[in-house]
């Protein structure tokens, strides 16, 4: 055990393993007149910054055990910082053992998720070596008794409270805040280590329990609606490590993301993932409303501006190749197809990378316009979804068209380059709010109806936005048909249509079958729904 030395103001205990700043945080505190105590590698970093340190083996009279897992879980330590410096009976027990008081806490953790996310994985024990046990213990226990101690958990709180210091006392509020950042920063870091332990064992079922960890990114100046408060949030699971998609992206110009913009641009760049060939893909209000496939990426964006210029005005453009400068030039120029004249104006335009003329072309577009490059993230992962009192779980509808079985279940059968439209129709419908219905033919979407109670209506809706273009299109719907006669399958036979696909599962899918059957159209089953609420 030992005393605080003469003469300083105080005693903080620094022990951290992201050492950033650490060397002017050291040289800030002794200056304000603090005696440092440290453990290991901050003790030795402090050293060699030239700042008087004492070991925290000085305070425990004890030296580091089990290999560096008891250090600092001694009285000589927890008495120090949990003392209530108001208490006389606290006082006197600490006197009575020689314990001095410990004012300033300063320590993060061990790096657990760095560990644990690399590639390959490292060894199981490796990452229970990294769990930290005596880092959590001193930042729950300075944040318990903040009314007498400060706790810093981020280097980005030093120079504050340097400057706190300086001017002769840490503030009450500096000291609640710092309490509360502390617990925030432990129980994030236990969340992700029983996430990595469930993993272990939970055999791919849902924890008994679970909590997300997340880290807000931005407060957005509204919700959907102007009355609404909001924030953007990135989750820090370890399960989203390096995953990319929006809530990574970087915005490289334009105007700050509102709350409707990180909704649709998440539902273009998503859909636009999921095609594997050259792609462009329009989005309003979440809804895929052009999407078109080519070689030439060029031609591709013009494609999903023809399906449907009026809603791809003001809509967000997701490609899933790098834009260059021909095609920024493209966007910053192209002209809409319903007059020749007026310039398509978007919200958003996100890819996963620009070439630096492209960038820059565009960025002449709109000091409004927000640039997103992204790294490219198919359907994946898990999705939460909150319901009033709770939490909706389930896996990402990572299905594609490479993984179902497209049967043929009519008399006519599909040609080679319909059942590729099919395919093409299918990856889009996935995309499409239920009720979902969409028209393609030569790899682009004609039209698509969406959102609608009935598939009836969403089928019109799709077929009049495919126009004269419908005949030898091809149609897919994201569920079964529960009728046909008179209904959706017959009013598409006699509209042109040349194929259609369901995923079939009705008690009426004999019905389907027939109506195609007259009117000589392809029908092929997939065995697999896409529901999209």
């Amino acid at each position: 055990m030992c005393a605080a030395a003469a003469g300083s103001k105080g005693r903080a205990l620094v022990s951290v393993s992201d050492k950033t700043g650490l060397e002017e945080l050291a040289k800030g505190l002794s200056a304000a007149g603090y005696e440092l105590v440290s453990t290991g590698g901050s003790a030795k970093a402090i050293e060699a910054a030239g700042v008087a340190v004492r070991k925290v083996e000085d305070l425990t009279g004890f030296p580091e055990m089990l290999d560096g897992r008891v250090k600092t879980l001694h009285p000589g330590v927890h008495g120090g910082i949990l003392a209530i410096r108001g208490n006389d009976e606290h006082m006197a027990a600490i006197k009575a053992h020689n314990i001095s008081t410990i004012d300033v806490v300063i320590v993060n953790l061990y790096p657990f998720r760095a560990t644990v996310t690399r590639s390959p994985p490292p060894p199981f024990a490796e990452g229970v070596e990294n769990i930290d046990i005596g880092g959590p213990a001193m930042i729950r226990a300075a944040a318990k008794n903040h009314g007498d101690v400060t706790v810093i958990v981020d280097p980005a709180d030093y120079a504050e409270l340097l400057s706190q210091l300086q001017s002769g006392e840490v503030s009450a509020q500096f000291r609640k805040k710092m309490a509360w950042k502390a617990y925030q920063h432990t129980a994030s870091y236990d969340a992700q280590v029983a996430e990595w332990l469930w993993g272990q064992v939970g055999e791919g079922q849902p924890a008994p329990e679970m909590s997300v960890p997340m880290k807000l990114e931005q407060g957005l100046r509204y919700g959907e609606n102007p009355h609404q408060a909001a924030a953007f949030y990135t989750d820090l699971s370890l399960a989203e490590y390096n995953k990319g998609g929006i809530a990574t992206a970087v915005q490289h110009h334009g105007k700050e993301m509102s709350y409707n913009n990180y909704l649709d641009a998440d539902a273009a760049y998503s859909c636009c993932c999921d095609f594997k060939e050259p792609t462009c893909v329009i989005v309003k209000h979440t809804n895929p409303c052009g999407v078109a496939t080519r070689d030439d990426l060029l031609e591709a964006y013009r494609l999903a501006v023809i399906a449907d210029p009026v809603s791809a005005f003001g809509g967000i453009v997701a490609f899933n190749r790098p834009v260059d400068e021909k095609l920024a030039r493209e966007l910053r120029e192209f002209r809409s197809p319903t007059d020749g004249e007026t310039r398509m104006f978007y919200e958003i335009v996100v890819a996963p990378g620009y070439t630096p003329e492209g960038l820059e072309v565009l960025k002449g577009k709109s000091k409004a316009l927000r640039i997103l490059e992204a790294k490219p993230r198919p359907p994946s992962g898990r999705s939460l979804r909150q319901v009033a009192g709770g939490w909706l779980l389930q896996g990402a509808d990572d299905l594609s068209p490479e993984d179902i079985t497209f049967t043929v279940v009519s008399e006519k059968q599909p040609t080679e380059k319909q059942l590729e439209d099919l395919k093409f129709a299918w990856r889009c419908v996935k995309h499409v709010k239920s009720n979902a219905i969409t028209v393609a033919k030569d790899h682009k979407l004609l039209g698509m109806g969406s959102g609608q109670p009935n598939r009836v209506k969403s089928t019109q809706i799709a077929m009049e936005k495919a126009g004269s273009d419908i005949k030898g299109a091809v149609l897919a719907s994201d569920a079964f048909f529960p009728f046909s006669w008179g209904d959706s399958v017959e009013m598409a036979c006699q509209a042109g249509v040349a194929a259609i696909a369901h995923p079939g599962g009705s008690i009426r899918d004999h019905d389907a079958i027939d109506c195609c059957n007259k009117y000589g159209v392809a029908l092929v089953t997939t065995g697999v729904r896409h529901f999209k609420h």
